[in-house]
């Protein structure tokens, strides 16, 4: 047998070992980026310039750790430094992306990195054996992190900003509707959009308890009574009266059954009604999404859990890059048509789709 054998270019070596380097530099501070989260040293400081005793004394932390910490957040240009005063300095246009309780703040990605990164074993073994890793393996901390990175999103863009992609929609839930939210999670979209609309009632469906009982928590905090959640395996969802409007937020792709709960939520859909999906931004073609600046990690998530958690169940492995034309080609099957697509404003990386029931259609 004959082997090809390409010559190597030493400078091409250089410069992807580099790159190497820098992708493993990243990855760690992820992990950095992600405790000044979790201990509210971001915030800290954003107050203004600070020495690391300083810093330490307003998160209420141990100075030590805190010095280390400002290490790699001032060599990798997060913090600047000023040896002089040996004070540290977030600037504001950096602060902006990792403070507050907005969809700016990004800060929260670096818990859903380094959650993710601690079932590389685990995933790397399916790979040898087939199945998956269930989805029960990333619970509780994968709520966290999905709500954590999802809150201010809702907060700032769903009424908004999503509603008003699909025409009509505002004013249905307005005048008073049955909704309903298919993999809901913690139950914030619910939350939100039950206190915005309180004509409307709204059922919250998830499998994980540990959500569900956090969004029954925050509804009652809220004081609202048209916010409903029951723990529910939404392949095989009925219900008692049809609904006017479904929404899924970023969840079909990651399903055991993707096109059984398509179809469930067609015929629970009210002729006339509007079912909203919102799913990431991409391609189903690989070839399409070579430049996407989001694919890579769309692919590198959807590795790491998305995948991993439909097949554990024997399921279809759509993948979080299923993109637009399965999307179509599934939406299709389960009984929608003229099916719109928009980019969900201020999301570059999500796309909505929007679909109507026939107001003739027979269930």
């Amino acid at each position: 047998m004959s082997t090809i054998t390409e010559t190597i270019d030493e400078t091409r070596v250089q410069e992807f070992a580099g790159r190497l380097f820098g992708i493993y530099t990243s990855a760690m501070l992820s992990a950095m980026i992600d405790i000044g989260y979790r201990t509210g040293l971001f915030e800290a400081a954003a107050q203004g310039p600070a020495s690391s005793p300083e810093l330490a004394i307003r998160a209420g932390l141990h100075e030590r750790y805190v010095r280390e910490w400002l290490g790699s957040m001032a060599t990798s240009g997060i913090v600047e430094y000023d040896a002089a005063s040996e004070t540290y300095r977030l600037p504001p246009e950096h602060a902006a992306c990792l403070t507050g309780g907005g969809s700016g703040n990004l800060a929260p990605f670096g818990q859903l990195n380094t959650h993710l990164a601690t079932h590389v074993k685990e995933v790397a073994r399916v790979f040898r054996d087939g199945g998956g890793v269930p989805y029960e393996a990333f619970r509780p901390e994968f709520t966290d992190a999905m709500d954590a990175m999802g809150r201010g999103a809702f907060d700032e863009e769903l009424v908004d900003a999503w509603l008003p992609c699909a025409s009509g929609l505002r004013e249905t839930l307005t005048r008073g509707a049955r909704a309903a939210d298919i993999a809901c999670g913690t139950g914030h979209a619910v939350v939100l959009l039950a206190r915005e609309f309180p004509r409307s009632t709204f059922t919250g469906y998830d499998t994980a308890e540990d959500a569900i009982a956090r969004a029954r928590a925050e509804a009652a905090a809220a004081g609202l009574t048209n916010a409903h959640f029951e723990v529910r395996d939404v392949a095989e969802l009925t219900v008692d009266d049809p609904l006017d409007v479904v929404f899924v937020f970023d969840a079909i792709h990651d399903m055991v059954s993707p096109a059984a709960v398509l179809r469930c939520i067609y015929d629970a859909v009210a002729p006339g009604g509007i079912f909203f999906m919102k799913e990431p931004r991409v391609s189903s073609d690989l070839a399409d999404n070579i430049g996407n600046p989001f694919a890579p990690i769309l692919y590198s998530v959807s590795t790491l859990h998305c995948l991993t958690v439909s097949l554990a169940d024997n399921g279809a492995g759509l993948g979080t890059a299923w993109g637009e034309r399965v999307a179509r080609r599934m939406l299709a099957d389960a009984g929608f048509d003229d099916i719109g697509v928009y980019e969900a404003p201020a999301d570059p990386m999500d796309a909505i789709f929007i679909m109507g029931k026939p107001a003739a259609a027979a269930d």
